[in-house]
């Protein structure tokens, strides 16, 4: 998000946005609104006129917010839908994007939050000399490492497979998804002293297009372990 902005910010989205669940069409607008309550990502907000007030029960009430359950094709989604009484988000109400079946943007389904319109993702390849340890454990040593830049959050490096410890490595069952990446898998780190690190790696098998050079590259979790950059401890990122 850009720095000039205020938060929360509001502003419209031109895309026609549509919401399922159950097989329903819950939401279905060309009067979308991107809500920044956090600097990272934005989220889909919508009118009060595109309420699915047929699909909703409420189950707590006040002054600022309803709170609903969502009920669509014999499923219900708790709590998934806060519609706002109060405030700068007077009139909007916000479904919980994880809580649904579907979403799209025209005819493109989107998984996770919506892309932020003002952020961009380089990978940049590198010949920086990059070690990755844990507890004085070596876990990578790479002089090709690529480089991640995302918009207003920290770099993250990505390592060839080969220049890890992959005997340290353990399949884990964690998957996330990023609108910018794809979705990703974990491992964890089990160390010669049976310690285990749970999901600190992850890496993409199939990323999106815009990022497809990181393509079965690993990424440690830099907030976890310690990194150095030619021979350079790198600060841990800090998250305001």
């Amino acid at each position: 998000m850009s720095l000039f902005f205020t938060i929360p910010h509001i502003e419209p989205s031109p895309r026609r946005v549509r919401v399922y669940f159950g097989g329903e069409c819950l939401v279905d607008t060309k009067s979308a609104k991107f809500v920044w309550e956090s600097k990272y990502y934005p989220k889909y907000f919508f009118t009060e006129q595109d309420l699915p007030r047929g699909n909703l029960k409420a189950v707590e009430e006040s002054e600022d917010k309803i709170i609903y359950d969502v009920n669509a094709g014999g499923k219900t989604a708790a709590r998934a839908a806060t519609l706002h009484r109060s405030g700068d988000l007077k009139g909007l109400f916000v479904i919980q994007h994880s809580a649904m079946d579907h979403w799209f943007e025209e005819d493109e389904e989107a998984f996770g939050h919506p892309k932020d319109p003002y952020k961009r993702v380089d990978v940049l390849q590198s010949s920086r000399h990059v070690r990755i340890e844990v507890n004085g454990q070596e876990l990578a040593n790479t002089r090709s490492p690529r480089f991640l830049y995302e918009t207003m959050l920290p770099m993250r490096t990505y390592i060839p497979k080969l220049d890890c410890r992959l005997d340290l490595l353990e399949e884990s069952q964690l998957t996330t998804h990023c609108p910018y990446k794809g979705t990703a898998n974990y491992y964890h780190v089990k160390l010669p002293s049976t310690e285990k690190l749970e999901n600190i790696v992850w890496w993409y098998k199939s990323p999106l297009p815009e990022c497809g050079t990181i393509k079965g590259y690993l990424s440690f979790y830099d907030e976890k372990v310690d990194v150095f950059i030619d021979g350079e401890k790198q600060p841990k990122p800090v998250w305001d």
